[in-house]
């Protein structure tokens, strides 16, 4: 048998601070929870937005101090990084023209 050979660890060149730098920035809305759905019903608690119960990393950080619903329920929203490219406009009119 030869030699054990160490896995092979990534270099840190800076990728990691690039990765930092393109993180999406994910915020928690509104409460979604249908409480009513018991008994066939909809209503919402009208919970604003989400608000960890406890430091992040515990368990507590998933639940929401004002609903105390657990953070699925709330509204999840996306900011793309400040230096992401703009996305693309679909809604412009098309280039080509229409033969009839």
């Amino acid at each position: 048998m030869g030699p054990k050979q160490e896995p092979k660890k990534p270099h840190s060149n800076g990728s990691a601070a690039a990765a930092r730098k393109a993180e999406k920035v994910v915020r928690y809305r509104e409460c979604r929870r249908n409480h009513a759905a018991s008994i066939g019903g909809y209503a919402v608690d009208g919970c604003r937005e989400f608000m960890a119960a406890g430091e992040e990393g515990t368990p507590a950080a998933l639940r929401c101090a004002a609903c105390s619903c657990h953070r699925s329920f709330h509204k999840r929203e996306v900011d793309p990084p400040p230096d992401a490219a703009t996305p693309c406009d679909c809604s412009s009119v098309s280039t080509h023209s229409r033969r009839s």
